[in-house]
Formats: structure tokens, sequence, C-alpha cells
């Protein structure tokens, strides 16, 4: 009998404080293989501080973090980061603008943001051409970060993000600063990619409900660094959830496509 794979994110008693304020935590949040997550919430909510703990990139005050079977603070969180699909807006300003697509992509192979820092061979340049075919941006291979729209570079993180077959994929609001056809093309795109059986388990992190993908199935609300709900999307997204998380009395409602769309009452 084979082992028992690990579970891709464990958070047990996780809390971080700054000059005497928490910000998020204490919590306790498992990611188990195949779920969607989206992680919910207003503006300084804790989501952002959430998906870097997450990712590696940032330490708790206190608790247990456990990535891909990995401990925080007993592993080399450098390798770690290379089993970890990762994107956000922050990671997209880290870019250097003459930067091309296809080294942008090749250089999450060492998780790495300049391909200068490391050694490439043509494997992993096709590698990564095929990460940017994957996702329809093959053309952009040639053309600098820095000419992209929006939208473009956004779908070029994301080839990026699953360039190594990541087992975990962390959004940070992917969707941030897009204009309208950016923000549904990237959506389109990740619905597709979560409801694909082969993709890794995803955390998407939003603060607009009709920004949430079809095919994502689990939820996490919260609200002033605190859990206000956990759990299957379809039974946790309530107006009621969202009046708590929010302020402001809302109102939610599913769409026939399966989109999500919240306003107030």
């Amino acid at each position: 009998m084979p082992p028992a794979r690990p579970t891709p994110l464990r958070l047990t008693g996780v809390r971080l404080v700054r000059e005497d304020r928490t910000i998020l935590g204490p919590l306790d949040w498992q990611v188990g293989h195949g779920e969607r997550w989206i992680v919910l919430g207003a503006n300084g909510s804790g989501k952002t501080t959430l998906i870097q703990i997450a990712g590696l990139y940032l330490h708790p005050s206190s608790g247990i973090v456990e990535v891909l079977g990995e401990t925080l603070g007993r592993c080399d969180v450098r390798a770690v980061r290379q089993r970890i699909g990762f994107a956000s807006a922050a990671l997209a300003d880290q870019l250097r603008p003459q930067l091309s697509a296809l080294d942008a992509v090749m250089t999450a192979r060492y998780a790495a943001l300049e391909p200068w820092w490391h050694r490439y061979s043509d494997d992993d340049r096709a590698t990564a051409l095929k990460a940017l075919s994957r996702r329809g941006v093959e053309s952009f291979a040639d053309r600098t970060i820095g000419t992209l729209s929006s939208g473009e570079r956004q779908r070029v993180l994301l080839a990026r993000a699953l360039l190594t077959e990541p087992g975990l994929l962390l959004l940070d609001e992917p969707t941030a600063r897009l204009d309208l056809g950016g923000r549904e093309a990237t959506v389109t795109a990740l619905s597709e990619l979560a409801r694909d059986p082969t993709a890794p388990p995803m955390v998407m992190v939003t603060h607009h409900v009709e920004e949430i993908p079809p095919g994502f199935d689990h939820l996490l609300v919260l609200r002033a660094g605190e859990v206000v709900a956990m759990g299957p999307l379809d039974e946790t997204l309530t107006g009621e959830v969202l009046t708590d998380a929010f302020g402001l009395p809302l109102a939610v409602e599913r769409r026939p496509d399966g989109r999500l769309t919240a306003w107030a009452r």
C-alpha cells in the first residue's frame, strides 16, 4: 500500500502579532487534495498576510505551518517554495519590466526573480515555452513584461505559477488592477483550471464575490484577522456571513452560469 500523501497545507494555531497588535489569528486551517479555496474579506482583514504565511514568505509569531509535508522552521524554505505555485500583483511589481515573458516564467524553476541568479538549460526554456502555450500566451514569449497589458501579464504570471507542476497553487488577488476584459479572461482561465482534476489544490485571495471563478468549492472568510466562516462554499457564502465580514447588510446570489454576485440590501 503506497504511503499517504501529505496534506498540501495545514496551519495550526497560527497567529501574527506586530507591535502588540494581532494581525491574524489564532487560525486553524487545512487545504486538502483537490480542494479549491477562496479566501474572502475586506481590505485589512489579513488575507495577504495569510497567503504570505502559506507561501513561506512570512513567519507567524506562533503556531505551526505545514506545507507539502514540510514544516516551517524545520525545512529549507527555498526548496519548498519551488514546489509552490505563487502569483500576486506584488510579485508582478517585482519583475523587471525589461524581462521577457519567457524568462519571467523560466525563473519560477528556482522561485527566483532574475535569470542570472541560476543556470538554465534548453530544456528549462522549452518547459517555460510549454507553460506559456498551455495558457494560450506563447506568442508573448519574446515580449518584455513592461509591454504587456495587465491582463496579458496576469496570464503570463499564471503560466509562471504552474511551471514546476506545483503541489499547491496560491493566488493573491489575481484580478487586481485588471480592466473588465482582463478580469473576465482571468476568471474564465481560473475556472477552467479549477475544474481540471489534474490541477493542484488552490487558494485564491479576493475581496470581490463577483471575481470568484466557478469551480472553486471552499471558502474562508476573514474579518480583522479572525475567521468569520469556513467550509464548503455553497454552504458558507451567505448574506449573513458577508454582512458580518464587511460590516453592512449584504445579499448574495448565484447566477445560472455559476457566477456569484453580492449587493447592499
